[in-house]
């Protein structure tokens, strides 16, 4: 199968009657951007950047423990979770304009590259991160983390067109440990380095800061691979520019999803427990770090657990969603969230032990949970309308996810302590769940005109 550009509508924008041998290696070059970005995601976003940051705010702060962004009195411990929160308030910005344009063009691919890059980019800019520069901290984040957002609103869009009906769950799930496998790695090679960097002749703020930026160089690297395998179709016909539409197309979208409200009620049920899951992520390396009083070590191989593990979670669970359908997967996966929430919150300072416990408990549901949601939604999008509706999936997988963050961040602000803040996400979970359970998700795939899967 070509790997060029579609040039007219009369392409076929899904896989319906596309040779397998071509849709099989499409699918493969498609996993290859969970296994360029997702290193980011862990390395800096779980791992490294929230105690750095967290330590160069702490190094530039007030006798009381403030900076002063633009001015601004912030709680140097707060910082790091507002600049996630503003990274994804950025990311809300720009992903209608992204989707729009993808859906008016079917150019897909330059998108996706320029975004991917922008973020590689402003990673590997980390390297400069160090002394009081907490400002250009927080900027890189925000750049980084609102680039990688809009890179998966064309990569998600994909799904559809790639993967047929009953193969969604099980490529969904792939990607995902494509994703962990990769995020494991360079995890190892994070721990050598960050443990051994006395014999490297570097100092810890300097593994750290290799640590960032060799994220980026990784991320950028193997965007080569869906770059050249992925196939763009235009789907829609050309129109006004997409810059001046995206807006509007965001709100074509919004009212187009009133005549699927079965879609609708899922991506509420997603934006709430999401936006849980995407906090924890982000959150828990500061979490374990000031909380906990946990050294960089313990973090790195916790979360190395997480993703070897995520690897048999993610596919362990495409599994069970065969069996059980994807929908009671998930809500199976919510419970256990929330009691990984309860068990942070009572866990006693000091214990790793304990701390490796529930990264093992995250490891098993986080990939699944993720990756069954994307599958879900892909059933419940009408055919050729995937890049505009997965720009407003997009927008609740990441730019919505803001306020997980900022809820987490003042928790800290007011009181002064990270165990206070872990608790208000319990809510987050519970009430995602409650709304799931009301989603009749198989009759919303026949309305969206899609085949209904055996079990989902």
């Amino acid at each position: 199968m070509s790997t060029g550009t579609g040039t007219g509508t009369g392409e076929a924008a899904g896989p319906a009657g596309e040779a397998p041998a071509g849709r099989r290696r499409e699918q493969r070059g498609w996993y290859f951007y969970d296994f360029a970005c997702s290193v980011y995601s862990t390395s800096v976003l779980t791992v490294f950047l929230g105690p750095y940051l967290t330590s160069v705010a702490k190094a530039a702060a007030d006798a009381e423990g403030y900076v002063h962004p633009l001015g601004i009195p912030v709680r140097a411990g707060s910082l790091f979770p507002y600049s996630v929160s503003a990274s994804l308030v950025l990311a809300v910005l720009v992903m209608p304009l992204a989707g729009a344009a993808a859906d008016r063009t079917g150019r897909k691919k330059p998108l996706l590259a320029a975004a991917a890059y922008t973020g590689a980019a402003a990673t590997t800019g980390m390297f400069f991160l160090g002394g009081e520069r907490y400002l250009l901290g927080a900027f890189l984040l925000i750049v980084a983390n609102a680039s990688l957002a809009v890179s998966m609103v064309m990569y998600n869009a994909y799904l559809p067109q790639i993967a047929t009906p009953a193969e969604r769950d099980a490529v969904s799930s792939r990607g995902w440990a494509f994703g962990y496998t990769s995020g494991a790695l360079v995890l190892v090679l994070n721990l050598v380095l960050y443990t051994g960097h006395d014999s490297f002749g570097l100092s810890e703020g300097d593994a750290v800061r290799i640590c960032l930026a060799s994220a980026g160089v990784w991320w950028g690297a193997f965007t080569l691979v869906p770059l050249r395998r992925l196939r763009d179709r235009r789907v829609a016909p050309d129109g006004e520019g997409a810059a001046g539409s995206g807006w509007r197309q965001l709100a074509a979208t919004l009212r187009d999803m009133r005549r699927h409200p079965v879609t609708l009620a899922f991506l509420l049920a997603y934006l709430v427990y999401n936006d849980g899951i995407q906090t924890v992520i982000s959150q828990a390396s500061v979490y374990g770090s000031e909380e906990l009083g946990l050294g960089q070590t313990t973090l790195i191989t916790a979360v190395l657990l997480v993703q070897v593990l995520a690897v048999a979670g993610a596919l362990g669970m495409g599994r069970l969603a065969l069996v059980y359908g994807a929908k009671r997967t998930v809500l199976v996966s919510l419970a256990v969230w929330t009691l990984i929430l309860a068990g942070a919150f009572a866990m006693p300072a000091g214990t790793p032990a304990f701390f490796y416990v529930l990264a093992a408990a995250i490891g098993l549901v986080l990939g699944g949970s993720q990756a069954l949601s994307r599958s879900l939604f892909s059933h419940l999008v009408p055919r050729g309308k995937e890049a505009e509706y997965f720009s407003a999936y997009e927008m609740s997988d990441r730019g919505l996810s803001w306020l997980g963050p900022l809820v987490f961040g003042l928790g800290y602000q007011l009181t002064g302590s990270y165990r206070d803040a872990i608790l208000s996400l319990v809510i987050f979970f519970v009430l995602g769940a409650v709304l799931l359970a009301r989603v009749p998700v198989r009759a919303g795939v026949a309305a969206a005109g899609n085949p209904v899967p055996d079990r989902i």
